[in-house]
C-alpha cells in the first residue's frame, strides 16, 4: 500500500489539474458564444448564395472552366481542422473521414493530394506524404481573405489540370454535444438539372422564376470564385464553433474524471491512514504486553 505522503501528493496534483480543466472549460464557453453567433449569422448568407447558384446553373447554357467535368485521375481533398488540440475526438473524426476517402480513391487507381487548413490536419496527414500545401496557424483569427487565399490556390490547381476533382472535409456544427464530420464536393461545380414541367414552389406568397440580366453564364463567371470563397469560409466557421464546443465538452468530462480520481485517492488515503494507525496501536499494545510479561 502506498505511503500517506505519496497519496496526498497525488490528490493535490489531481486537484490542480481539475482547476486547470475548469478554467479551460470557462474560456472555451466564452469563446463559443462569439463563434456560434458568427456561424449563425453567416449560415443564411451561405444558404441563399447556394440557392442562387443552383438557380443560375439550372438555367445556364454551356459550361465554364470551373464546371468542367473530366476524367478523374487526381483528386484533391481540402481538410479543415483546428490549430489546437484538447478537444476530444473532434479533429480525429475529421482526419478519419479524410483518410477513408483517400484509401477509397487510391483503391480506384486515382492519385490523392491534400490541402490542409489548421495545424492538426497537417500533423495528422503528414505521414501520408500526400500534402500539397498547408495553411497553418490561421484558425485562431481567420477572416474571409484567408478563405479567398485557400480557394484561389485550389482553383489554380484545378484549372491547370493538376487536379480533376476537389472535395471539402470538415465538421458541421449541430449542437454543443454534436459535431458531424462531412465530406462535400467542391470542384467541379455541378449544374442543377431543372425540369421545365415541374411547378416552381411558392415562397412566402411569391411564385415564379427569376429573369437574369446579363445572361446566367456571364453572372456565373463572376460568382463562381466568390462561391468557392463562401464554401471554404463556411467550413472554417463551422470548425471554429465546433472546436470550442468540443473543447468545452472535453474539459467538462476531464473535470468530472478528476473528481472521480480524487474520490478514489481519498478512499485510498483513508485506508492507508487507518492501516498506519492500526499498526501503531498494535505496536503500543504489543509493547504493553511485553512490559507486563
Amino acid at each position: 500500500m502506498p505511503g500517506l505522503k505519496d497519496v496526498k501528493d497525488k490528490i493535490e496534483g489531481v486537484a490542480k489539474t481539475s482547476q486547470i480543466t475548469q478554467a479551460m472549460n470557462m474560456v472555451a464557453s466564452a469563446k463559443l458564444r462569439g463563434a456560434q453567433d458568427r456561424m449563425e449569422a453567416f449560415r443564411p448568407y451561405s444558404d441563399k448564395f447556394a440557392e442562387a447558384m443552383k438557380d443560375l446553373s439550372g438555367g445556364m447554357s454551356g459550361s465554364l472552366p470551373l464546371m468542367e467535368v473530366r476524367e478523374v485521375k487526381c483528386v484533391e481533398i481540402v481538410v479543415i481542422t483546428s490549430d489546437r488540440g484538447l478537444c476530444g475526438s473532434f479533429n480525429a473524426n475529421i482526419l478519419k473521414i479524410a483518410k477513408k476517402k483517400m484509401k477509397a480513391y487510391e483503391a480506384e487507381g486515382k492519385k490523392v493530394t491534400f490541402v490542409t487548413v489548421g495545424n492538426k490536419a497537417a500533423q495528422g496527414l503528414k505521414r501520408t506524404g500526400n500534402i500539397r500545401k498547408s495553411f497553418k496557424d490561421i484558425m485562431g483569427k481567420f477572416q474571409m481573405f484567408n478563405a479567398r487565399e485557400i480557394s484561389q490556390d485550389i482553383t489554380h490547381n484545378f484549372l491547370s489540370g493538376e487536379s480533376d476533382q476537389v472535395d471539402l472535409v470538415y465538421a458541421r456544427f449541430v449542437s454543443i454535444a454534436k459535431q458531424i464530420p462531412v465530406a462535400e464536393d467542391l470542384l467541379p461545380i455541378k449544374p442543377v438539372e431543372v425540369d421545365e414541367n415541374e411547378p416552381v414552389p411558392e415562397k412566402e406568397g411569391v411564385s415564379g422564376a427569376y429573369i437574369y440580366e446579363p445572361e446566367p453564364a456571364e453572372i456565373m463567371e463572376v460568382l463562381l470564385p466568390l462561391y468557392l470563397n463562401v464554401q471554404v469560409f463556411h467550413g472554417m466557421i463551422e470548425i471554429g464553433a465546433g472546436e470550442h464546443a468540443a473543447r468545452m465538452t472535453a474539459m467538462d468530462n476531464a473535470t468530472k474524471a478528476c473528481g472521480d480520481i480524487i474520490n478514489d485517492l481519498t478512499q485510498l488515503y483513508n485506508k492507508a491512514r487507518q492501516s498506519a494507525i492500526t499498526g501503531e496501536l498494535m505496536d503500543i499494545v504489543g509493547g504493553a504486553e511485553a512490559l507486563k510479561g
